[in-house]
């Protein structure tokens, strides 16, 4: 839920859209009048997919591969409104939407705009940065003037795993892009993390990876800044992927105890950040 500087609230999430074949979009509904009445529902981008496969251990989506983090909210819309916060004196009303979707040996994260209060956006594109960049989760910040978009996302860089043996890798990833007459032009890369295998990330009751959904972008009128999921400080535990495959394929292997059969740092995941300001 966002508002402009106009005094409208806007919300945001995705439905199945008449109009667009029954199919899930991006959609958006607008109250001018403090929530009291709002508009009906509008698709804005789409349609939209989640790129995960249901993994039958965990019973939700998952694109890193067998045994990994959930990824039920990877295709929900993050907005961002340049709303000329605090006073208004300086607002565009730009209103700027990212999101990952796609299939899911390429899930891509998409970048859509609409300059006239949410009356027509631009068409999606695909902005994430790396060539082996496959989108987890996502959200844009616009400078309260309306100047400077950012995006944060995460992405795996190792195709979807069928196996938990082999290696996984995840990063998050930080763009900045200038916003001129025609909307906002190419965004440039200007912070990529270290890789982390998500394997060492888990759930309280082992099953699966856990990386949440702790994608967020802010941005005032000189700097934009962006938090994202980050295993690079965690350890992969082979006794934990072998039990989390045992899940898969049933075969019998005890349950691990992480203390006793791990590294220290197994579940050691953070979040990370990162900012243009000096």
């Amino acid at each position: 839920m966002r508002t402009d500087s106009k005094g409208n609230a806007y919300v945001f999430g995705i439905g199945t859209s008449s109009s667009g074949g029954h199919l899930p979009f991006e959609m958006m509904t607008v109250s001018s009048n403090g929530g009291a009445t709002w508009s009906a529902q509008t698709p804005v981008a789409g349609p939209v997919n989640q790129p995960g496969v249901v993994d039958p251990g965990l019973g939700r989506p998952t694109i890193d591969g067998i045994g990994g983090a959930r990824s039920d909210l990877a295709p929900a819309p993050s907005v961002d409104i340049a709303n000329g916060a605090p006073s208004g004196a300086d607002a565009t009303n730009r209103i700027v939407m990212s999101y990952v979707s796609g299939p899911l040996a390429t899930p891509h994260v998409y970048f859509t705009e609409s300059a006239d209060q949410g009356a027509t956006w631009s068409n999606p594109r695909a902005v994430e940065t790396g060539s082996k960049d496959r989108g987890y989760y996502t959200a844009p910040a616009i400078a309260p003037d309306g100047k400077s978009v950012y995006v944060v996302y995460n992405a795996f860089t190792t195709p979807y795993r069928p196996n938990t043996t082999d290696p996984r890798a995840l990063v998050g990833v930080f763009l900045q892009a200038a916003v001129g007459v025609s909307g906002t032009g190419a965004f440039s890369e200007v912070h990529r993390g270290a890789e982390g295998d998500p394997r060492g990330t888990s759930q309280n009751g082992l099953t699966a990876e856990f990386l949440g959904d702790y994608v967020y972008a802010a941005a005032t009128r000189t700097y934009g800044t962006g938090v994202w999921n980050d295993a690079r400080n965690t350890a992969d535990c082979p006794a934990i992927d072998a039990w989390r495959m045992s899940l898969r394929n049933g075969t019998t292997v005890p349950r691990p105890a992480p203390q006793q059969d791990c590294g220290s740092t197994f579940g050691n995941s953070d979040i990370y950040g990162f900012s243009t300001a000096p």
